[in-house]
């Protein structure tokens, strides 16, 4: 039958955080989390959906330990202040699912003027990240981050057009920012390794889930002709957001998963969560490029020492 929520250990006592918790694979990853004990961390920026997923969650689960935070990736300022926030509050984390994101969108920016797709999935997450380090080295945290089948079209960020000025398609943004998760992903764990950090840094991909993520880009008018295509392929042959949570889920609680590994779909698109091979080609080089640039434009490091000293 292959992994799934019933697989996971018990999670009494830890503390798990979860980027866009308010629907689709985040609402279900936090679902499964708090059944199993964890107290759950609903990082959402739509606070209206977080509430009814934080009442649908305790419907489910009455016992269930849940607390929302307001979190806007797209912008800076808001995204550290979240952090700031989780972080005063829980000295350690034992799980982070960068999850949130959006696709194939129209041409457009976030409130500090990024290309919206790679500044929420990425530039958001990596601030996000940086601001929750010292509970994550404190706890020795699983932080897990969601790609997509995507990042294979993407090509790595581009020192010289962090933008995508004059060169900007929808589905070219989306590949791009799947890959710098990619790249965030296996480029944590090195950090976590070179520094002696026994956190783990993991990466999933849902497969081909229908959730509001196609529909969403649909009505923003994003993806072009084949938008509606792929969100008809969702609807009809797509997973469950709850299945489509589960490579997420593994790699966040499997005991035997371990950093640096990619979880997906059995079968590319769907199947139970199983280990998947890295193949990508320029991996170095796409790291490289990725730390420059978000060290560059969000003007934050991911300061090891720091959190080592005071964890």
């Amino acid at each position: 039958m292959g992994w799934n929520v019933s697989d996971m250990p018990d999670l009494n006592g830890k503390v798990a955080v979860v980027t866009g918790a308010n629907g689709g694979l985040g609402l279900e990853s936090a679902r499964a989390l708090a059944g199993k004990g964890a107290h759950v961390v609903m990082a959402a920026r739509n606070q209206e959906k977080a509430q009814e997923a934080f009442d649908e969650i305790k419907k489910a689960h009455p016992e269930s330990s849940l607390e929302i935070v307001e979190l806007d990736l797209g912008s800076f300022e808001a995204t550290k202040v979240a952090a700031a926030q989780i972080a005063a509050k829980h000295p350690k984390i034992d799980i982070l699912i960068n999850n949130a994101g959006l696709m194939a969108m129209p041409e457009r920016r976030t409130a500090d003027g990024y290309e919206m797709q790679f500044g929420v999935n990425h530039l958001g997450h990596w601030l996000f990240t940086a601001g929750l380090l010292e509970p994550i080295v404190a706890g020795n945290a699983r932080v897990v981050t969601v790609t997509s089948t995507a990042h294979h079209t993407g090509r790595a960020i581009d020192p010289d057009n962090v933008n995508l000025e004059g060169n900007y398609s929808a589905w070219g943004a989306y590949g791009r920012a799947k890959l710098a998760n990619f790249h965030f992903a296996i480029g944590l764990q090195r950090e976590f390794e070179k520094h002696g950090v026994e956190a783990a840094s993991l990466i999933a991909h849902p497969g081909l889930s229908h959730t509001n993520l196609q529909v969403h880009t649909v009505e923003q008018g994003g993806g072009g002709r084949s938008a509606p295509f792929w969100a008809w392929m969702a609807r009809n042959t797509g997973m469950s957001a709850a299945d489509g949570a589960l490579p997420q889920l593994r790699a966040a609680t499997d005991p035997e998963a371990k950093g640096g590994e990619f979880y997906g779909p059995r079968w590319g698109n769907n199947g139970a969560p199983v280990r998947k091979p890295i193949m990508r080609p320029g991996i170095d080089d796409g790291i490289e490029k990725l730390w420059l640039v978000s060290e560059r434009e969000t003007g934050v490091t991911l300061d090891f020492n720091s959190a080592m000293e005071t964890a």
